[in-house]
């Protein structure tokens, strides 16, 4: 049981990460973070399918208007996007 709490600490830790402007990443790797972020298994896009363009675009806005943001971690050496709280 103890160790369920601590995967389920290190997931919350993951997305409390240092937070990176968008607008400091370089525009190809943001591009690709983008593309891993809309492909991924679970990745729940309903009605607002579309082409690869339009969901980057989609993304692109949510960042434009502070909905979303970039997280890095430390930890995993990872970055992600998740939503603003």
């Amino acid at each position: 049981m103890t160790q369920n709490k601590q995967t389920s600490h290190q997931t919350e830790h993951q997305e409390e990460g240092v937070e990176v402007p968008y607008l400091d990443i370089n525009p190809e790797t943001l591009r690709n973070m983008i593309e891993e972020f809309v492909t991924r298994d679970g990745a729940d896009w309903g009605e607002a399918g579309g082409s690869m363009e339009v969901k980057i675009k989609q993304v692109l806005r949510q960042f434009e208007a502070g909905k979303i943001k970039v997280v890095f971690d430390l930890t995993s050496q990872s970055a992600n996007i998740v939503s603003k709280v």
